[in-house]
């Protein structure tokens, strides 16, 4: 599918064609085209075989996630019949058009339609028309074309079109079953007990006497606004006026409905049948048409493969994904919301143009480990329930903004037994004199979280550098931690901790920097 005619050059137009693909050590083929399927080649056979019946046989590698991309790139385009389009892989589009075909005088011109445009693109195609979509799929590949009686096709059709094993698919062969008429007649108990309730199942999928769920490869948007042109548009500029005019039909809905769009997707809809997405973020619920604008500009300039309307765009669709509630805002009088509202701009104006995930924030995290109580998160998501605890009037702050990640060895030089600060302790090769300290902090492990560690962790006491960081981190069964705020003689402080208790006859328990105070 993805070596389209018009990609080849004239010497290799004529060429029989075939994917290739190593099993068990051996290159056989995995696709062919129809001009090698006339000369009797098939998948399976192998590529010394091949080259030997067809010597100007054109071979090239079997890359199945290209084949998913230019799937998925085909169902995008499909998007301009239905918003129900679900992946068939590795070679299907499943296309629901219930209350869409009469937009394209019917189902023959809409099928007339998608054959031009995927002729367009080198890709032959085979059509069927079925009230489910396993009936669709079995007409596709086993009759194509319009069918006068869509249930008397449907029977008519081999059993392997039921899609059973090889094995339940020859049994029902030799016991005279050769059609899905033929299947369909006999008592379903009969054939339960023989091949299982799937088979059954599948019976009744093909033939509409059970209901089949048809899963979307993406979800219909709440809002969707779009323009259809009579001529394809080729300058980028007036697509962009367009949408302009688009996304103000769009506010002016979600102002009725009392919301705000979090998510914008544009789709530019080529003639030939591609269809280019860009999809902007809001920190907030907005309805600014001229700030959407600045963001899907800025989203196009940040793009490496800039929008090439080919012989034209010939649709153009704006959906809202995301939409929440958004009232009127009143302004302080000491001008907050403004301040808030500016900082939000710039959020999304520079995760449009870096991307979402590289512009973070810092949430809060139920929990009393120092090292999970934080996370990151992009700054366009919601912020979590979890809040910040608020710190006393007054007080310093009982954790550092800068934790290490893992902590970081110390030695200690005298302190106090069984549960006293360190006097003095070396931290990459300096020494610190302890001039004050608040603590102990004691901090244990969630036990209730801890899983089964099937292997042994070595102890602390030997080296510093191998002691194992699980251990530090509370996968260890008697993990406990004291924690000091400590100020040396020239007024620096730190956050460390004691890993473990004074016991007599055992070593000394092993000390490290956690994080720095500003």
């Amino acid at each position: 599918m993805r070596l389209t005619r018009p990609h080849l050059c004239a010497g290799q137009d004529e060429r029989p064609r075939a994917f290739v693909e190593k099993i068990r050590g051996a290159l056989r083929l995995a696709a062919v085209d129809e001009a090698a399927a006339a000369l009797g080649l098939s998948p399976g056979l192998s590529m010394a075989d091949a080259r030997a019946r067809v010597p100007d046989l054109d071979l090239f590698d079997h890359v199945p996630h290209e084949d998913q991309d230019w799937l998925e790139r085909l169902a995008d385009g499909c998007t301009r019949y239905t918003p129900t389009v679900a992946l068939d892989p590795p070679d299907g589009l499943i296309l629901d058009t219930s209350g869409c075909d009469h937009l394209f005088g019917g189902e023959a011109g809409l099928a007339a339609d998608l054959e031009r445009r995927l002729a367009r693109l080198g890709v032959a195609v085979r059509l069927a028309f079925a009230g489910t979509p396993e009936g669709a799929r079995a007409l596709a590949r086993y009759v194509a074309g319009a069918a006068c009686d869509e249930d008397s096709a449907i029977r008519r059709l081999p059993v392997a079109a039921l899609e059973l094993d090889e094995e339940a698919t020859l049994a029902l062969r030799r016991a005279g079953l050769k059609s899905i008429g033929d299947v369909a007649r006999r008592p379903m108990s009969s054939i339960a007990a023989r091949f299982g309730a799937s088979a059954v199942m599948a019976i009744r999928r093909i033939v509409g006497e059970a209901d089949s769920a048809l899963t979307p490869r993406r979800v219909v948007p709440p809002l969707g606004v779009e323009r259809r042109f009579a001529e394809p548009v080729a300058r980028t500029e007036t697509m962009m006026t367009i949408l302009a005019e688009l996304a103000g039909e769009a506010a002016e809905i979600l102002e009725q409905r009392g919301h705000g769009g979090r998510r914008f997707e544009a789709l530019f809809f080529r003639s030939d049948g591609l269809v280019r997405r860009l999809t902007v973020e809001t920190g907030a619920p907005m309805r600014d048409v001229p700030a959407l604008m600045r963001l899907i500009r800025e989203r196009i300039d940040s793009l490496n493969d800039p929008i090439d309307p080919g012989f034209g765009f010939d649709l153009l669709r704006l959906n809202v994904p995301l939409t929440e509630p958004l009232g009127a805002s009143q302004l302080r009088l000491e001008g907050g919301a403004t301040g808030e509202a500016a900082v939000t701009a710039l959020v999304e104006r520079l995760s449009t143009r870096l991307g979402r995930n590289r512009v973070r924030r810092f949430g809060a995290h139920d929990s009393h480990m120092p090292e999970q109580a934080e996370f990151a998160l992009p700054a366009l998501d919601a912020p979590p329930s979890d809040l910040w605890a608020t710190p006393q009037s007054g007080e310093p702050p009982l954790r550092p903004i800068h934790l290490f990640d893992p902590p970081q060895p110390i030695e200690v030089l005298g302190a106090e037994v069984p549960d006293g600060p360190p006097r003095r302790f070396r931290w990459r090769r300096a020494l610190h004199e302890v001039a004050r300290f608040e603590g102990p902090e004691r901090i244990a492990g969630e036990w209730w979280r801890r899983r089964p560690v099937s292997i042994e962790l070595p102890r602390p006491g030997s080296d510093p550098g191998e002691v194992d960081i699980r251990y530090l981190l509370g996968d260890a069964p008697d993990h406990i931690r004291d924690y000091y705020r400590v100020e040396d003689r020239r007024g620096r402080r730190f956050w460390i901790f004691r890993l473990g208790f004074f016991e007599p006859d055992k070593p000394m328990p092993r000390w490290y920097m956690h994080g720095l105070f500003a």
